[in-house]
């Protein structure tokens, strides 16, 4: 009969799996920093992958708190978030346009990365693993700061940059017969 696994074991998996993922983003973020074309929107980046490189450090040490060697398991949630990101700035928006998806691309990554290290965190906590948990959390603080940065950033102008390009949609609906309210909810006239 195969041993059973334990929480440890799935705790272990999941820090695989963020140790992984970490790595994925290093190599991810120097492209969004080209791709962005806002000065704060390119520093965020620039910061968070300093950030980043040092998570993976914190990781390495979270391994090591608990007699374990770093190892990582591929993260293909990660890598599916990143391949949308890859495939986003390909596409041909306007600056503004292209800066405030590369903020929602990134935001995807931060969530996925809150939730990951929230559930880590308190299984650390849970099981004792206090140094790791108090490692964990620093990373965690790191990432919901990234994210509330982001929205900062957003809303500091870049939204409202790309919505000022974008183009007459309600006069393209109105052709077809169909008029959108000012809170865009769509009715037939």
């Amino acid at each position: 009969m195969a041993k059973s696994s334990t929480l440890h074991d799935a705790w272990l998996d999941e820090l695989r799996d963020l140790y992984n993922a970490e790595k994925q983003i290093s190599k991810a973020l120097p492209k969004m920093i080209k791709a962005a074309t806002a000065a704060p929107l390119a520093d965020a980046f620039q910061s968070h992958l300093k950030e980043t490189l040092g998570q993976i450090q914190r990781l390495e040490q979270v391994f090591e708190s608990v007699g374990e060697t770093p190892r990582s398991k591929t993260c293909d949630g990660m890598a599916g978030i990143l391949e949308e990101g890859k495939d986003l700035m390909s596409e041909d928006f306007d600056e503004a346009t292209m800066d405030a998806c590369l903020i929602a691309a990134a935001q995807k990554v931060e969530h996925y990365e809150i939730a990951s290290y929230g559930t880590v965190v308190v299984w650390a906590e849970t099981m004792g693993h206090d140094k790791a948990a108090r490692l964990l959390k620093q990373t965690l603080s790191e990432e919901e700061a990234a994210d509330e940065k982001l929205t900062s950033i957003a809303q500091a102008g870049i939204n409202d940059q790309a919505a000022a390009g974008a183009h007459g949609e309600e006069d393209e609906e109105e052709e077809e017969g169909v008029s959108v309210s000012s809170r865009g909810r769509r009715g037939r006239r």
